[in-house]
């Protein structure tokens, strides 16, 4: 059964915002958020063994997350704002890393 092209979006410029915010943002939004968890957790070296299946895990869902929205410029505006505090989280807590003060 094919989809209701009602439901379809024509607008090229709103299909290339949400394929590229999956994949870009979905892409630094998984590698910014597992850098924190390797600085976080006690247990560093298996967190960043552990991140190739969580990342590829992650990162398909940011992929398909921006289908789900109406408008591409909304998902980037999120992506942007989740990204900009995952950033803050990280430059704060990066005295603490462990792997550049062991």
């Amino acid at each position: 059964m094919p989809a209701n092209p009602k439901y379809l979006n024509k607008n090229p410029w709103q299909r290339m915002a949400k394929i590229t915010a999956g994949l870009l943002g979905g892409y630094f939004i998984t590698a910014l958020l597992h850098m924190i968890l390797a600085i976080l957790l006690p247990w560093h070296q298996e967190v960043l063994v552990t991140t190739i299946l969580s990342f590829f895990i992650i990162w398909c869902f940011l992929i398909l997350l921006p289908f789900t929205f109406n408008n591409g410029w909304k998902v980037w505006a999120f992506y942007l704002i989740f990204l900009l505090v995952l950033s803050l989280i990280y430059y704060f807590i990066l005295p603490y890393n462990p792997f550049i003060h062991e």
